[in-house]
């Protein structure tokens, strides 16, 4: 689906068998440290179990996170080359703002990005906010992006009780 998929819970294809299969008590200490496990689910058969990164920060816990911000750092990287030696105006600027927002407002319709609207999954600001006269003077374009990635439902928990017809949903 796309570098914001986490690659978990994915099978793993092409193995007769793992040599040595993990349970949870092991998976459970395991993942806090960021080792992501292969583990055989009976049923379901040999399946990727993890999407963590070995880092501290928790912004970057989840590797589909850090992918992501690859793939847009790379793909605005190339898409704005046109703009190299252009005028550094206000034309530009709003040429660099529609290209980018274009780009993160299809990113956000496939679901990388979260929030219930655009403006909630991301903002460009390219304009005299971003830019001191230095930077104009020393042929600096400063564009600034802000996006929120969506994260790994990594435990899914439900919550199952008894209820009769005359009692209150809380």
């Amino acid at each position: 689906r796309g570098v914001h998929k986490a690659p978990a819970n994915e099978t793993v294809r092409g193995i007769l068998r793992f040599s040595r299969n993990v349970n949870k008590g092991e998976q459970d200490v395991l993942n806090p440290e960021g080792i992501n496990c292969l583990r055989f689910f009976e049923g379901r058969g040999y399946r990727v179990w993890g999407a963590r990164t070995i880092t501290s920060d928790p912004e970057w816990t989840y590797v589909n996170v850090r992918r992501l911000f690859i793939y847009l750092e790379h793909s605005i990287d190339r898409s704005t080359q046109w703009a190299v030696f252009e005028p550094n105006n206000a034309e530009l600027w709003l040429k660099i703002r529609l290209t980018i927002e274009g780009f993160l407002y299809d990113e956000w319709r496939k679901g990388a990005l979260l929030g219930a609207n655009p403006e909630d999954a991301f903002f460009v600001r390219c304009d005299r906010t971003t830019m001191s006269q230095s930077d104009l003077d020393n042929g600096r374009l400063v564009c600034l992006i802000g996006v929120a990635p969506t994260k790994p439902a990594e435990f899914v928990i439900f919550r199952i009780g008894q209820w009769t017809a005359d009692a209150s949903l809380v």
